[in-house]
């Protein structure tokens, strides 16, 4: 089978729309079929680090609309396609072509046919505005966090503690908002971590919402940034802090400018695990206009 090309993806210059030409169609589970485009404003669900759900929209044909019911992530080794959780190996792994899978119900346009690719820019901007503030309650919550370590660790892309990375379990996107599920347990202790810093969790919030409160519209721009357009391209987040610039690997879709941002709020449990404690946040975010 002919070696497929790596998908050209234009979402996270913020598309929702675009021309393309179908290179390969393949059937899926459930009667469905996988339509794979040279291009594509579509953000596929990452197989490694599922946080943000795919988009979903249309692609429109000379013969009309084919609903997107969601979107996947591929891989291609020596012409061989392997689609979604199936994947066995990792974003840019050498020797693999990695390519965007939108799955539809119906018949499929052709290979080799001209599509209009429509995303629902609806939920996209619901699930960038989520994935941006997912990223601010991070920052704000390991600077909250900050005196709570004895030892020193990695820091995050501000330069404090990096608990959210070394404590992260799940992390989800939602529209307007995120969850993310942290886990304190022996390791994180023997790190220097004080599970004390989390017995107050209404001061805890305060101190969080206190930093997203400075953040929510101040005049700093937010970009994502990459080495290449294609899907296994290096991205990173990038957003201009009024304290500095902040950079972080990234490769969801983001609102463009912290000016947009009316304000964001968090909600912070925590409960007893088998050896630890379970720490989640709930973000909301909330636009203006």
């Amino acid at each position: 089978m002919a070696q497929l090309p790596a998908t050209v993806v234009t979402y996270p210059d913020g598309e929702v729309a675009g021309t393309a030409t179908v290179v390969r169609t393949v059937p899926l589970e459930g009667g469905r079929t996988g339509v794979l485009l040279d291009r594509t404003p579509f953000h596929p669900v990452d197989t490694a680090w599922p946080d943000q759900p795919a988009d979903v929209g249309v692609l429109r044909t000379a013969d009309g609309e084919v609903p997107v019911v969601t979107t996947l992530t591929g891989g291609a080794h020596e012409g061989d396609l392997v689609v979604g959780a199936d994947l066995p190996v990792r974003m840019g792994t050498v020797g693999w072509t990695f390519v965007v899978v939108h799955v539809v119900d119906g018949p499929p346009p052709a290979v080799g046919e001209n599509v209009e690719a429509h995303v629902d820019a609806d939920l996209r901007r619901g699930l960038s505005a989520g994935h941006t503030a997912c990223h601010l309650a991070s920052l704000a919550l390991d600077a909250a966090l900050a005196d709570a370590w004895t030892k020193e660790v990695p820091t995050d892309a501000a330069g404090h503690p990096a608990f959210d990375m070394l404590a992260i379990q799940t992390s989800r996107i939602t529209p307007y908002g995120s969850v993310d599920v942290y886990r304190v347990g022996k390791s994180l202790r023997k790190k220097g971590f004080d599970p004390g810093s989390l017995d107050d969790l209404g001061a805890l919030e305060t101190r969080i919402e206190t930093t997203l409160a400075r953040w929510a519209g101040s005049a700093g721009a937010i970009g994502i940034h990459r080495d290449d357009h294609t899907l296994a391209g290096r991205r990173s987040w990038r957003c201009e802090l009024p304290e500095g610039v902040v950079e972080l690997p990234c490769g969801g879709t983001h609102l463009t400018s912290l000016a947009r941002i009316e304000r964001l709020t968090v909600a912070v449990e925590a409960s007893e695990v088998p050896g630890g404690i379970q720490l989640t946040m709930t973000t909301s975010i909330n636009l203006t206009g």
